[in-house]
């Protein structure tokens, strides 16, 4: 099964006045059908331009995601994320090191 990744938006954090998404707090899972991984990351955003402000109430999950994504750095960096949980589901279904000592 090839790995599915799911990116999700945990909590913004906006201003009193304006109501301006100032930080994005954001997740990442990734899961093969039997193994899985997650990340969490926040990220700043800049104050947008005043012609450029979406209200709050009208913010998707979607647009959010493009956000916190352009940000990090956009497909590239996306790609290093996903690659980095995808070794951890890789590890997870063949291990490179165990735990443990040789006594009982």
């Amino acid at each position: 099964m090839a790995t599915a990744f799911t990116w999700d938006i945990a909590q913004l954090e906006r201003t009193t006045v304006g109501g301006i998404v100032c930080t994005c707090h954001y997740t990442i899972a990734a899961t093969d059908g039997i193994y899985s991984a997650s990340a969490y990351g926040s990220i700043g955003l800049e104050k947008p331009d005043p012609d450029n402000i979406s209200p709050f109430a009208e913010l998707t999950k979607d647009l959010v995601i493009g956000w916190v994504q352009e940000k990090l750095g956009g497909d590239e960096k996306v790609k290093e994320i996903e690659a980095a949980l995808q070794a951890q589901l890789d590890e997870q279904a063949a291990p490179t090191k165990v735990q443990g000592v040789p006594w009982g």
